[in-house]
């Protein structure tokens, strides 16, 4: 299918041909009839990418302080790779638009194939021929209502929303500044609530146009002020509404001049926010900002989980808001095609983005973006899209990705693209325009919208590197079709499915699996392993992770998609902990934190007690609530007269006896990711893998475990010989 996007790293708009996203149990799929293109918000994308990198660096304050920590802890190298790949990989573009559902996920209620719907949501709802929107940003279109109109239903939630919090009321005068899309569908929704609308702009042109529909224009020249007192009698208009997007500070301060005592204002478009004490104080105005469709906005739970607010608490969430202003469409009380200025088919995106980047002089308002599909019924037959075909390379191993975000095109496609023994054969991904992106960036030969087209013939090996949920699935089929497997941890996230990884590696001839624990394959963790090689007594490790906090709705700490921080991280120091006692976990024992807001489940402050089968023992120490500013890894080593500290991957201190002691420090960070992946080739060429079975699925199982001993007071035995098995065969 095709689908708009832009790059970050010039700024290029284009159509890419990309595999059909994936649909979930919670989303809608739409075939697109018709989108908006959001002038103002998608103009600012664009003039971003065509920044040059230092003054995407001015633009973006914010994002160079994360650049600078990240290369404090990780390094200047793989820093620059990171950001490259962020660069790099393509953009979506859009987020208003109406379509007919294709097919719905098996929890999504009230919407049916056939339906004509409008969607939102950048990121879902984008100027593509097939797009999957999470069930609370879609909302059927009434019968009647035309589907142009209805594809204007994302900005008329933002318009909608910013006059709730208004709170107009009947007779009432409120200002509207700056009259584009958003300003021209708000002072509708202000004269459907029996207000009185003063409007104006800097383009003459909009201001006319807002007189068309009963507003009351003030020209550019004109003097604002005096003619909202000589409209209101002199005391002010009773709330304004910025919708203009601007650096100056003269709308807020504009506000303050010309609305009454105990009036509203309400910010909906970007301005500059210092706001003059003297008025605000003086005439006690409310000031308040709108944050765009309405309540739900940036949530995940309500976005993506699909939990809907009650109705009784939030009687308007940005799903409602959508509803509403579909209601008035039906109603015939909006006029939206006389916003409508221009008409592009998909294939003349680009044309449409040459107005709106002014390489065009024509006059614009709302442009649409409309969809005759011609390649989505050409795709139904053709599952794969063709990126870098060639001819396969018979002495090359195939390696086909599911999945490609951040940390797989920053630590693990770059050095494997560097091995002439490999050869990228597929990719997957659930978004299509990533899957198309990272495929011509490294080469793949195609990419599709099914994890199954990687299990064909061509394909040698199948690197997992999807969100939790679907590790333990992806790692069952791709054992099943006698693929050698990668796989991200964790492995699994419960009992149960270790039992079908279990099942399926015992069918499986010959092939290896490999989760990616790469701490243990760090120098400085070689140098440690080596320092105790000949120490016969039982170690004694202690492991400390200044984690850090992440946010409550990060899809990590969902626990059905991410499982918690216990199950997603604490494996690898699990597996850490097994590599320099060289023995496994036999049992573990697991104590947390006590938290208002926080289950056992999603816990990220605990202690891990692990004895190991040869005796040593060892205690992980895991919270997120410590200061950042702190080393975030620390491990100490004990045993046979002598001691080690690991110092966050940077650094390590070896004492023995009284008196000897020695230090290693590295230039830069290094956890070991390249050294894992290149001894993961290695064994699978020599067919002697470099992490046994056996000792991942019993790291996999004791973090299970870990997590489970938390909700009873015992200590959790570990024999995956015996759990597994019976498990597998109950």
């Amino acid at each position: 299918m095709k689908q708009v996007t832009q790059t970050l790293k010039t700024g290029a708009v284009e159509i890419n041909n990309v595999p059909i996203p994936t649909l979930s149990d919670k989303f809608v799929l739409v075939q697109n009839i018709a989108s908006v293109i959001s002038a103002g918000t998608e103009k600012t994308k664009i003039d971003m990418g065509k920044k040059s990198l230092l003054q995407k660096a001015k633009a973006r304050p914010d994002l160079v302080k994360q650049v600078l920590k990240k290369i404090q802890t990780e390094g200047l190298a793989k820093t620059w790779q990171t950001v490259q790949a962020r660069l790099d990989s393509p953009s979506p573009l859009g987020y208003s638009c109406a379509g007919k559902v294709v097919a719905v996920g098996g929890l999504v209620e009230g919407m049916s194939p056939g339906d004509i719907v409008a969607c939102a949501g950048a990121g879902y709802a984008n100027h593509a021929e097939l797009i999957t929107v999470p069930r609370n940003l879609v909302i059927k279109v009434p019968p009647g209502v035309n589907v142009e109109d209805a594809s204007f239903t994302t900005m008329g939630a933002i318009a909608m929303q910013g006059v709730r919090l208004a709170q107009p009321l009947l007779g009432e005068t409120f200002l509207v500044l700056g009259l584009g899309l958003i300003g021209q569908l708000t002072v509708q929704l202000l004269q459907a609530n029996g207000c009185r609308v003063v409007g104006t702009d800097l383009d003459n042109s909009l201001v006319d146009l807002a007189e068309k529909f009963g507003v009351t224009g003030i020209m550019p020249n004109d003097n604002v002020s005096r003619i909202c007192a000589d409209l209101t009698g002199g005391h002010g208009v009773d709330g304004a509404i910025i919708c203009a997007g601007t650096n100056s500070n003269g709308p807020i301060e504009l506000c303050g001049e010309v609305t009454r005592n105990k009036g509203r204002v309400v910010v909906v478009g970007a301005v500059r926010m210092d706001i003059p004490r003297e008025p605000y104080f003086k005439k006690e105005i409310s000031i308040v900002i709108s944050k765009s469709y309405g309540p739900g906005r940036y949530d995940p739970l309500y976005e993506e989980g699909g939990n809907d607010y009650p109705i009784g608490y939030v009687r308007f969430t940005e799903q409602r808001n959508m509803e509403s202003f579909l209601e008035l469409l039906a109603a015939d009380k909006l006029d939206i095609q006389s916003l409508i200025t221009h008409r592009f088919t998909l294939d003349q995106a680009p044309e449409a983005y040459n107005l709106i980047e002014g390489k065009k002089t024509e006059p614009y308002l709302g442009i649409i973006l409309k969809y005759d599909n011609p390649s989505i019924r050409k795709h139904k037959q053709e599952k794969r899209i063709e990126v870098s075909p060639r001819k396969i390379n018979k002495d090359k191993s195939g390696i086909s990705f599911f999945g490609a975000g951040n940390y797989a095109t920053a630590s693990l496609l770059p050095p494997l693209n560097d091995m002439n023994t490999l050869e990228f054969r597929g990719l997957v991904t659930a978004s299509g325009r990533t899957a198309q992106g990272v495929a011509k960036q490294f080469g793949f030969s195609f990419c599709a919208d099914n994890f199954k087209e990687l299990l064909t013939d061509d394909t040698d090996i199948v690197m997992i590197t999807t969100r939790h949920d679907s590790h333990a699935s992806s790692v069952t089929a791709a054992l099943q079709a006698n693929k050698h497997v990668y796989v991200e941890k964790p492995l699994a996230m419960s009992a149960d499915e270790l039992a079908e990884i279990q099942l399926a590696w015992q069918q499986s001839n010959g092939v290896q699996l490999m989760t990616g624990y790469n701490r243990r394959f760090a120098p400085l963790t070689h140098d440690l392993i080596q320092f105790f090689s000949g120490v016969q007594s039982p170690l004694v490790v202690n492991i400390r992770i200044n984690a850090g906090s992440i946010p409550d709705n990060h899809w990590i700490q969902d626990p059905i998609i991410g499982g918690g921080r216990i199950i997603g991280e604490c494996c690898h120091f699990i597996d850490l902990a097994s590599a320099l006692t060289h023995s496994l976990p036999v049992s573990v024992y697991t104590t947390g934190t006590t938290k208002k807001n926080k289950s056992i489940l999603l816990n990220d402050n605990v202690s891990i007690n692990l004895h190991m089968e040869n005796g040593s023992i060892a205690n992980i120490i895991y919270t997120a609530d410590g200061s950042k500013s702190m080393a975030k890894e620390y491990i100490e080593v004990f045993g046979g007269g002598r001691s080690a500290i690991l110092d966050d991957f940077k650094k390590a201190l070896f004492f023995e006896g009284d008196t000897k002691m020695s230090k290693k420090k590295l230039r830069g960070q290094d956890k070991g990711q390249k050294a894992m992946l290149n001894a993961w080739i290695e064994g699978l060429r020599n067919g002697t893998p470099c992490l046994s079975y056996d000792s991942q699925i019993r790291t996999a199982l004791a973090t299970i475990m870990a997590v489970e001993s938390m909700t009873i007071d015992t200590v959790m035995l570990i024999d995956p010989a015996v759990m597994v098995s019976n498990i597998a065969t109950s």
